[in-house]
């Protein structure tokens, strides 16, 4: 593939936040990672801005559309500042 690896960005969750595995919602100020895997798969990781903690947003692994990494990644960034415990949109 030819896309980028990794993506990050910082987010203002919308009202009810996102979905994680570990944790369950997370609100407010976030930094959202979408990673290239090998698989043609990505890992979507949030973490409080400034934590250290990362953790797994409901829904990761995600396939990776035709369109790429950054399809996906804005589409997560999409749903994060909606809200309502956003997960990873299939």
């Amino acid at each position: 593939m030819t896309q980028h690896e990794q993506y990050q960005d910082e987010v203002s969750a919308g009202p009810g936040g996102v979905m994680t595995d570990e944790v369950g919602v997370v609100t407010g100020d976030l930094t959202l990672t979408t990673t290239l895997r090998g698989d043609g798969r990505a890992d979507v990781c949030v973490q409080y801005t400034g934590a250290e903690e990362w953790y797994t947003l409901t829904g990761s692994p995600a396939t990776v559309p035709p369109t790429g990494l950054g399809t996906l990644h804005q589409a997560v960034l999409t749903a994060a500042r909606t809200g309502g415990g956003a997960e990873v949109p299939r």
